[in-house]
């Protein structure tokens, strides 16, 4: 990914990996953040671990993942970005936090909900987390079924401050885009100056 950036002269945010933790038998769930140089500039373990149990279908990700304990957000190109990553988007406190001791202009969330809580859940949080921080949320998620069975939501999508999905991608692989403009975040803010309004 660091090469690829460098190739390229992009940002790469590289979705999730598992990547050695302080416990042997475990892993952290880990997203990196390369700079156009190459250079990793942030760095971001999962904090909240999806738990789920219904009929035959279970999860539990404490099993075999160790969590982060700490919100990370990174400086790109004049936007503060806030990282977060799958079942952290049910935890409006962690995007709170993000945006301490600034706010954050977008949220990049890399996800692989499940069909039966994204179908029901997905949108409506996505929308929400924007809605609440008056920001733009990337969720990029991966949707269809995967060779263990498991049966994933997809949708990726992208959401303005407003709460309005720009674009969307319900299934298979795809570019989603969307322009993410910094004089509408401002427009909103001040307009709904609710971020100003926070008393806790």
């Amino acid at each position: 990914m660091a090469g690829l950036a460098k190739e390229l002269g992009i940002w790469l945010i590289g979705g999730t990996l598992p990547l050695e933790s302080p416990d042997p038998h475990r892993v952290s769930n880990t997203t990196l953040v390369f700079n156009p140089a190459g250079e990793q500039v942030a760095r971001y373990d999962k904090i909240h671990l999806f738990a789920f149990e219904r009929g035959a279908e279970r999860y539990a990700e404490a099993d075999s993942i160790t969590p982060g304990t700490q919100p990370v957000a990174f400086d790109c190109e004049g936007l503060r970005i806030g990282l977060a990553i799958c079942y952290d988007l049910r935890f409006p406190e962690l995007f709170r936090a993000l945006s301490q001791p600034a706010a954050c202009d977008l949220f990049l969330l890399p996800a692989a909900f499940t069909h039966t809580t994204g179908e029901k859940h997905w949108e409506v949080l996505l929308r929400a987390r924007a809605i609440e921080n008056l920001a733009y949320l990337v969720g990029s998620a991966q949707g269809g079924v995967h060779e263990n069975g498991r049966r994933t939501w997809g949708h990726s999508m992208i959401v303005d401050p407003w709460g309005e999905v720009l674009a969307m991608q319900a299934e298979g692989e795809a570019v989603v885009t969307a322009t993410i403009d910094p004089q509408r975040i401002a427009r909103h803010r001040a307009s709904l100056p609710a971020l100003q309004h926070r008393v806790l």
